[in-house]
């Protein structure tokens, strides 16, 4: 039996709303990495379909985030700023 290769991983572009989403939840302490990949697809859910609130989709991401959810809504907001994005 033999193992191939792993398929090739095309980066997004770095203007692109997931590349800038998904930067703005890496630096969120979690109990795994994964809880940051689904984090981060709940808020660019959240942007994409402009439904509900970005606390609701923290609390829907089920994140095993190790600081309040409080912080972590602060924390997406200042680095969504930061990239251009204004959330109200």
């Amino acid at each position: 039996m033999a193992t191939l290769a792993p398929s090739i991983v095309k980066e997004s572009n770095a203007d692109s709303l997931e590349k800038i989403v998904y930067n703005s939840v890496k630096t969120i302490p979690t109990r795994e990495k994964n809880d940051q990949f689904r984090l981060g697809y709940s808020v660019w859910l959240f942007l994409s379909e402009k439904k509900g609130t970005l606390k609701q989709a923290i609390i829907n991401s089920g994140v095993r985030a190790l600081i309040p959810e409080s912080d972590i809504v602060k924390i997406i907001i200042n680095e969504l700023k930061i990239s251009g994005i204004e959330i109200s």
